[in-house]
């Protein structure tokens, strides 16, 4: 187990986390998708995990428990699964670029500070 530097629990994303800690992105679907996350990442087309994280965790209270990353013609998204209070997951899509939030699914979605 690994505890997001917030006291969170981040489960399957904890590969991702320790690949962080050694350069970029890691728990990809195969080493060739790591290696364009690290070389994504090397050439600042994208923010890091820890960063995003921190998007996340401002806005969507619970704990990740699911971290993707997505290279397609050149568009970099993180896909970020959050389980909240209640049971319910939120699926959430974030421009690797920037941290800008493309898209959410889930059901009772719960942002910080609003109900």
């Amino acid at each position: 187990m690994i505890w997001h530097k917030r006291g969170r629990l981040v489960l399957p994303a904890c590969a991702l986390a320790f690949a962080l800690a050694a350069g970029p992105v890691a728990g990809l679907a195969d080493e060739s998708d790591h290696e364009r996350a690290r070389q994504a990442l090397e050439a600042g087309k994208v923010l890091p995990l820890g960063a995003v994280l921190d998007i996340v965790e401002r806005d969507f209270p619970g704990q990740v428990v699911k971290v993707e990353f997505e290279e397609d013609d050149d568009e970099f998204i993180y896909e970020i699964r959050v389980l909240q209070s209640g049971g319910s997951i939120l699926k959430l899509k974030i421009d690797a670029r920037d941290g800008t939030l493309l898209g959410v699914k889930g059901r009772d979605i719960k942002f910080k500070g609003k109900p």
